[in-house]
């Protein structure tokens, strides 16, 4: 028989007539959908049906209360306590001190430079998620290389006809945001260094490497801001001064370099043996091939440890608060005990909790797809 011959059913034989197959059904509804996952993950044992029915207990109780207070009963509009009536959240608070929470004291007539900055950092971040946004690749080396300067620019003055302005007028979201990404561009390529060096083979490098690992780590980070702020000018000789922000921004610097560099070290342990024996066969010296072939595979590795550094360093520098400069976490507690304020503690924090969960959760974001890109077989 040909291949492409048909049986006749049964009873048919002789009459002419070809078997035509019925198409595929679709599967039954309980095999797929969400009422599979349901039955799989909530309902798959007498237990999971009872801590599934008590987590559905737990949030009938507190979801509807926290919806209620902060939407249904909530104030959004005003500009004074007065305007706050009901029993929910007032969120007039936060709309009235918006401002402040963005740019502290900020002089108001310079703060479109700070505006510009943002603008600037949307159009360096942004097509950095957007996988055929074209010159991605030209933004991300700008963000990380000529951002830094221009910004630094906008923000100080004293050049191109700008005002100055002092750093210590600086506050809010703009603070944040300076201290995390300095702290962020500045601390991994120190990080790759040290951790490069602490796997030296050359005995002086390696001992000052894990020196300077082992004692950065060894203090809390508001020790060291304490140090850098308070103790630091003493060593210093007279009229030798630095900024306070600038020495804040050394200390979280070295302070998370430390951290990143025993991150990058374990990405560098994990590379087979053979890596280093292939590039040594194609001739490659250390330079080369540490570029090239072991730290692009290494960063790639370990990039969820890196990222994990990141969301710290950006939450860390709420610390900055102990030396006089004030975040957004900072300007937040200097809004909460104004008098003409009531009692709107809840709302600043939640407000401040928001922004940190904005940022932290975009990175955690990007760095998983930036896994999935780069994924090319090491997941077990």
């Amino acid at each position: 028989m040909r291949p492409t011959d048909t049986i006749a059913p049964r009873g048919q034989a002789g009459t002419g007539e070809t078997f035509r197959p019925k198409p595929p059904q679709p599967p039954p509804a309980s095999t797929i959908g969400p009422w599979r996952w349901a039955r799989d993950n909530l309902f798959s044992s007498p237990l999971n049906v009872v801590l599934t029915l008590v987590a559905l207990y737990l949030v009938g109780l507190v979801i509807p209360p926290l919806v209620d207070w902060a939407l249904l009963s909530a104030d959004f509009g005003g500009s004074t306590w007065d305007d706050c009536t009901s029993d929910g959240a007032c969120w007039v608070f936060i709309g009235a001190r918006l401002d402040f929470f963005i740019y502290g004291h900020y002089p108001p007539a310079e703060r479109w430079r700070v505006d510009l900055m943002f603008l600037l950092l949307a159009m360096v971040l942004v097509p950095q998620v957007i996988p055929r946004f074209p010159w991605r690749l030209w933004l991300g080396v700008f963000g990380l290389t000529f951002y830094p300067l221009i910004s630094g620019v906008l923000l100080l003055g004293g050049v191109l006809g700008l005002a100055p302005v002092e750093t210590g007028s600086w506050g809010g979201l703009t603070l944040t945001l300076v201290l995390a990404y300095v702290g962020i561009v500045a601390a991994l390529p120190i990080g790759v260094l040290l951790a490069l060096g602490r796997r030296s083979s050359m005995p002086v490098i390696r001992a000052i490497c894990v020196v300077f690992i082992e004692v950065w780590r060894g203090v809390p980070l508001i020790s060291v801001l304490f140090m850098a702020s308070v103790m630091l000018p003493l060593f210093l000789p007279d009229g030798v001064n630095f900024d306070k922000l600038l020495r804040a921004l050394i200390g979280i610097v070295m302070f998370q370099s430390a951290y990143m560099a025993e991150v990058i070290r374990g990405g560098l342990q994990g590379i087979p043996r053979g890596q280093y024996e292939a590039a040594a066969a194609l001739g490659l010296g250390y330079w080369r091939s540490t570029g090239l072939i072991i730290l692009p595979q290494a960063l790639k590795m370990v990039i969820p440890g890196i990222v994990n550094t990141f969301i710290s360093l950006f939450k860390d520098t709420t610390l900055v608060l102990i030396i006089g400069l004030f975040d957004i976490l900072g300007t937040v507690q200097a809004s909460i005990v104004d008098p003409a304020w009531g009692r709107v503690a809840i709302e600043g924090y939640v407000f401040a909790a928001f922004c940190f969960w904005v940022f932290c959760f975009g990175m955690s974001r990007y760095s998983q797809s930036l896994e999935a890109k780069l994924h090319t077989g090491h997941k077990r």
